[in-house]
């Protein structure tokens, strides 16, 4: 070969690629490209739907084993709580005596126990809703220092057991009470042992009810309207009657349904703080407890299914506002 022609020479007497024959170039040049190896497409992943196919006997039979107890134990528990609820109201109803029923209900014990149920409970509804809804009213939209408490103090006789409460109420506002002495002195009036000490007993253990629901709703209703009002010049009652409590009606009425509800099978509460007086206040509840520890147990179980009747309605009409439609 021709060693390189230095960069002052005018002309190389060896052919360079540029002035090498045709021949010669060819030899020099690329091969001519061709076109791309396809690549090789890797396998895709098995869905997760044909996974299951692929698998041998022995692992599917694994996998089920081990997936069946995951499954059976649910039910079980669930069938268990279906039957701690069931089991007591399928022996009530099969122990009821249907073909005496409506002769143990007209007994004159088993009529005024109903009766004074009645009043006592439309009692205790009414002194929830007058002192009820505005302190829900003011835990929804007031701010003040120690409003958690109040609210868990408000509360609190949802939990806390009837006879408790009833003694609680019996050291408040009985005659040797710290509040019923003062009662007592300035009217000559006292709350227990009669029918006002039992309507005050069941709105102790009842507004609560009424008061959560009445909160609930006055915290998520939808406060444009209100300030829509305010702005036309509308005074703050006018507001309260003529747009809050129309928007918050449902709710108010199914908080008061619970509370009646709840006030009407009020028991430990109501004996411990009103006593069980028959026609003053012995309730119906006071009544079926009397009857099965006297041997008669016709009439408490009519009085029990009556009140079985009351409070299955009620749950009934609440239950799409409380879990909503299926």
């Amino acid at each position: 070969m021709c060693p390189p022609a230095a960069p002052s020479s005018p002309a190389s007497p060896c052919p360079t690629p540029t002035n090498r024959p045709s021949s010669i170039r060819s030899q020099w040049s690329r091969p001519p490209r061709t076109a791309p190896r396809p690549r090789r497409s890797l396998p895709r992943p098995c869905p997760a739907r044909c996974r299951g196919l692929w698998r041998t006997p022995v692992s599917s039979r694994r996998s089920s084993s081990r997936r069946a107890p995951l499954g059976v134990v649910p039910s079980v528990l669930a069938a268990g709580a279906l039957a701690m609820v069931v089991l007591p109201l399928a022996g009530l109803l099969q122990r009821a005596p249907w073909s005496s029923l409506a002769t143990d209900l007209r007994a004159h014990e088993a009529l005024a126990a109903l009766r004074l149920s009645l009043e006592t409970s439309l009692g205790a509804l009414a002194l929830s809703v007058v002192f009820g809804v505005p302190l829900a009213w003011v835990l929804a939209r007031r701010r003040f220092p120690g409003r958690s408490l109040v609210r868990a103090l408000v509360t609190l006789p949802m939990v806390l057991p009837p006879v408790v409460g009833g003694i609680a109420l019996l050291y408040a506002f009985g005659r040797r009470g710290f509040a019923g002495r003062i009662l007592y002195d300035l009217t000559g009036w006292r709350l227990v042992f009669n029918t006002t000490g039992a309507i005050v007993a069941e709105a102790f253990v009842a507004m609560p009810f009424l008061i959560v629901t009445a909160e609930a709703a006055f915290r998520s209703m939808d406060r444009s309207a209100e300030e829509a009002a305010a702005t036309l010049g509308a005074r703050p009652a006018y507001r309260f009657r003529r747009v809050t409590l129309p928007a918050v009606a449902p709710a108010l009425a199914a908080g008061a349904a619970l509370t009646w509800a709840r006030a009407l099978g009020e028991f430990g509460a109501t004996i411990t703080f009103a006593g069980n007086t028959a026609g003053k206040t012995q309730t119906a509840p006071l009544l079926v407890y009397l009857d099965i520890e006297s041997g008669h147990d016709a009439t408490a179980l009519a009085l029990s299914l009556v009140l079985l009747g009351v409070s299955l309605a009620v749950l009934v009409g609440l239950r799409d506002r409380w879990v909503g439609n299926p």
